[in-house]
């Protein structure tokens, strides 16, 4: 039997949903889309690097818990509500996935709340680097 486990952040929006910040299924990881919230104190920054930064910090943590790292991701997707916020935030995006290449998409289109400016959702595979 494949072993499925959720790995949840505390996040208040996780509770509210109904939702897991991660499933590991097997030896793939699928992560839900992650804002710049820190998920601890609740609070998100005005800039959109800083929330990128702030993403890439609960991914990582994310994909550690789930036996995993940066270099295990096969697929990415970047949400911004606005499409000029995307080029800023490259150089933060590259340090993560420039070595890895996964297959990505930017997608631009509303987010449930105003103040969020960029969310990150990736699926990776355990043992995969």
């Amino acid at each position: 039997m494949t072993e499925r486990r959720a790995i949840l952040t505390g996040s208040t929006f996780e509770e509210q949903i109904g939702y897991a910040r991660a499933v590991v299924d097997g030896d793939r990881i699928h992560i839900s889309g992650t804002t710049g919230f820190d998920y601890v104190t609740m609070t998100i920054p005005d800039d959109v690097v800083e929330q990128a930064e702030q993403c890439l910090r609960t991914i990582g943590s994310v994909l550690a818990e789930a036996g995993s790292s940066f270099a295990d991701v096969v697929r990415v997707r970047y949400l911004l509500p606005r499409r000029e916020d995307f080029e800023p935030c490259w150089p933060v995006l590259r340090r993560c996935f420039g070595e890895v290449r996964p297959a990505a998409t930017m997608m631009v289109c509303g987010l449930a709340d105003p103040r969020m400016r960029i969310e990150i959702e990736v699926d990776a595979r355990r043992g995969q680097a």
